[in-house]
């Protein structure tokens, strides 16, 4: 049955340079992995072209022969995690390939040996070995770079057939180790020496002997007994000529505070310059003076302690602070130690590098005069700090360049002072209780300042100029506009993510040119006009605005919640007030000027009194009344006129007259007189027989004709209930003032009533026409019904002798 967990492919491009820069075809690659599969034995029908084969954290028990015949091209074989208890390097003999092979963590307690000429990462360790799985084809292993043994037994004898090898890692993953050769360890040829102890193993004779090793030195699991460390006491500096260690890494340290005071002294004369000591734990009885130390004779450069705990702890604390500060060497960390407080000596110390981070440390620390004059970096990250005055009197004494104060309870009132040396480039001051006010108490040097998660509301304008300044983080504080660069005339980076943000400022856009980088995201953008500089930033910005633009969100208006600021659309004429006041200007100017050109060329007021005319005359036939249009006439419309304009209505007003409608009734007082009758009572008669009444307007009019009129619409009441059934046109322009006082009635008439103005340009005649037909719109079907049969066949010598039909069809 075949077992396939997962098969991965993936191609690399391999290029050469040999005589021309060839590249070479592409190789695939065949990761196969069948790790945590609980598998009792190696799967079979695995791909020929397999290079990397993971059967981890499996059952496998025994390797066959024929388990990997197949996979030529192995490259990478990983059987650690299960449990193999014999292996026979022959098995792999057709996997020329293979330069890495990983059988850790199994219960091997036996090897044959055969030479695997391209390996190079060879891992036997955390096996049941009673002896080192070494022989001599181990040495002629030429290619190994990384060794991984174990054994419970250690000699010379076994690494004396590698020690020709040129190693960078050898790892002795042990279970247990009975017994150790002193003097074995320093035979090999290695870079890295990684040691994992068991349990309460004899570390002294190990790191005596690690030391004069390797040029880095880790060792894992340090659980000593008192008795395993007194024969050693006396040996301090014996081993310094032959050391070889730089770096000296311990990890998951419990030991008393004996055993590590002497760890101490030991290393402290060596050729250690880096020494890391992780996750220890130290306590118990106190039985050596720590006031015996000898500090001198020492390369020490690098001391760092890290996640420390207190099991037991019955000396004054005092002498463990003195202890580490007295070595006055360039680097101290001691982080994560529960340690309250911290002392130094009262002299000078060369201290370049304190790193005192997730302790509870207090303001006590900075109440006593403390002399570091070298100091450069100092981290106080995650302790119990208060009062940012008197951190910066402690550094004034300092070459401080780089301070952390992140994580602490630091707060800043406005009546303390603050002094900070010249050095200082770099502040955190992220994570504390910060307000507006601790601008009052910046390094004018400043050059990056972390500020964020704070209280600040807003930058004040009152404060020093921090002309140096190059990065501001004010992020997650409570700013509700982009704070200004007057202040920071060179800041480069601006980071004022989730704050409280509404709008940008003026200020913002005119100090802050040198701006190159800007994080403004996730605030509750107001998309208004305000907003409009800052969008159009970030929309050809081309970068500089951070997140932009999945960051940058409108929060108001509600009917622009949620949308991109990207999106939101707001054009300038809207947003720029002097701008609109403008375009209003000029189009105002523009229409005052077409409409100057209009009446200038084209008579604007005149069109415009025309169609006011049709208009209220479309109106007023709208509302005409049926019983309007049934009272008793007999002629449509009634013509007066002067004997002065008679040849304009014979040539110009009765033929387009009719030529809309040969059926239209036309009365001309010239042919309906009574003889028995005065003129004015004719005159009466006229109007009251037609529909409509036209009066042809002009000078000559008003001094002949309408004497006759004037009594009639002095006494009837024509005039003040029907002035619809007037129709007045102004054939020539007769001026209100020029009308004589006796005809009250005409100079009222005009000044109430629209008139039809005859125009000069016979371009115009159209609209004079469609406004007298739609005065005279009659509805024939209704009136011709109740008009008598009259015919005018002549009209008078007025006419020029010539008979014309007033009447062009019979009334019904």
């Amino acid at each position: 049955m075949r077992y396939i967990r997962s098969i991965y492919i993936f191609c690399s491009i391999v290029t050469s340079v040999h005589s021309g820069a060839s590249e070479l075809p592409e190789e695939r690659e065949l990761t196969t992995n069948f790790s945590s599969m609980s598998l009792t034995k190696v799967p079979e029908g695995l791909t020929p072209i397999t290079t990397t084969l993971d059967l981890s954290y499996n059952l496998l028990f025994q390797l066959q022969h024929s388990d990997f015949r197949s996979l030529s091209k192995l490259k990478v074989l990983i059987l650690c995690h299960n449990r193999i208890q014999e292996l026979d390097i022959k098995t792999f003999e057709f996997n020329k390939e293979l330069s890495y092979l990983d059988v850790s963590n199994n219960r091997l307690k036996s090897v044959t040996w055969f030479s695997l000429a391209g390996l190079r990462h060879l891992d036997l360790s955390f096996n049941d070995f009673d002896t080192l799985p070494i022989s001599v084809e181990t040495g002629n292993m030429s290619h190994l770079e990384t060794l991984g043994l174990s054994g419970a037994k250690i000699q010379k004898s076994d690494f004396q057939k590698i020690a020709h090898l040129q190693l960078n890692t050898v790892l002795l993953g042990l279970r247990t180790l009975s017994h150790y050769e002193e003097g074995s360890l320093p035979i090999l040829n290695t870079t890295r020496l990684h040691i994992v102890l068991p349990v309460n193993t004899n570390f002294w004779v190990l790191l005596h002997d690690g030391i004069k090793t390797s040029k880095i030195l880790e060792v894992i699991n340090i659980d000593l007994q008192k008795s395993q460390f007194t024969s050693y006491e006396s040996q301090q500096n014996p081993i310094l000529e032959n050391a070889k260690t730089s770096i000296l890494l311990l990890n998951k340290v419990d030991l008393s505070w004996d055993d590590l005071f002497l760890i101490f002294q030991l290393v402290w004369h060596t050729s250690v310059e880096y020494f890391q000591i992780q996750h220890v734990t130290f306590g118990g009885k106190v039985y050596l003076d720590h006031n015996s130390f000898d500090y001198s004779n020492s390369v020490m450069r690098t001391i760092k302690l890290e996640h420390v705990h207190f099991r037991i702890f019955n000396i004054p604390q005092e002498s463990v602070y003195l202890l580490f500060t007295k070595m006055d060497i360039e680097n101290l960390t001691i982080s994560d130690a529960q340690m309250p407080h911290m002392l130094f000596p009262v002299y000078p110390t060369r201290f370049q590098y304190l790193n005192f981070a997730n302790n509870i440390l207090t303001d006590d620390v900075f109440k006593k005069s403390i002399q570091l004059p070298h100091l450069k970096t100092l981290i106080l990250k995650d302790n119990k700090l208060e009062t940012l005055s008197l951190v910066s009197h402690f550094a004034s004494n300092t070459s401080l360049r780089h301070l952390d104060l992140s994580e602490n309870l630091l707060q800043h009132e406005n009546d303390e002072n603050c002094l900070w040396p010249e050095t200082l480039v770099t502040m955190n001051l992220s994570f504390n209780k910060f307000a507006d006010s601790v601008f009052g108490c910046l390094p004018r040097n400043i050059q990056i300042l972390d500020l964020n998660s704070n209280k600040i509301q807003t930058v004040p304008k009152a404060i020093t100029h921090l002309t140096s300044l190059r990065e501001l983080n004010l992020a997650f504080n409570f700013l509700t506009d982009l704070p200004g660069c007057s202040h920071f005339r060179r800041l480069l980076v601006l980071n004022v993510e989730m704050n409280l943000i509404l709008s940008s400022s003026l200020d913002f856009f005119q100090s802050c040119q040198e701006v190159k980088t800007l994080n403004a995201g996730r605030n509750p953008f107001r998309c208004t006009c305000e907003l409009r500089d800052f969008i159009q930033l970030g929309k050809y910005s081309e970068g500089m605005m951070v997140g932009w633009s999945d960051s940058y969100i409108c929060e108001f208006p509600l009917n622009l919640k949620g949308t991109q600021l990207k999106d939101v659309h707001l054009p300038e004429i809207s947003c720029n007030t002097g701008l609109l006041i403008v375009t209003i200007v000029v189009v105002m100017l523009v229409l005052g000027m077409a409409v100057a050109f209009c009446c200038l060329h084209f008579d604007l007021p005149w069109y415009l009194r025309m169609l006011h005319q049709w208009t209220q005359t479309w109106l007023r036939v709208r509302k005409t009344t049926q019983e309007q249009l049934k009272r008793s006439v007999q002629f449509h419309v009634f013509i007066s006129y002067s004997e002065h304009d008679s040849a304009w209505v014979k040539y110009e007003l009765i033929p387009s007259l009719e030529k809309e409608d040969g059926s239209v009734l036309i009365c001309l007082h010239e042919g309906n007189s009574d003889p028995g009758k005065s003129m004015t009572e004719d005159t009466i008669n006229c109007i009251e027989k037609s529909y409509k009444s036209i009066f042809v307007l002009s000078p000559s009019f008003v001094q002949t004709e309408w004497c006759h009129y004037e009594p009639y619409f002095a006494h009837h009441n024509l005039f003040h209930e029907s002035l619809d059934y007037i129709i007045l046109i102004l054939l020539e322009p007769i001026p209100l003032y020029c009308i004589p006082t006796r005809y009250p009635e005409l100079k009222a008439l005009m000044e109430k009533k629209a008139y039809l103005e005859w125009p000069k340009d016979r371009r115009k005649c159209g609209l004079f026409w469609a406004n007298l037909r739609a005065a005279l719109h009659v509805n024939l079907l209704d009136t011709r019904g109740t008009c008598e049969l009259q015919t005018f066949t002549e009209l008078n010598e007025g006419f020029g002798g010539s008979a014309i039909s007033l009447i062009r069809t019979d009334c019904l």
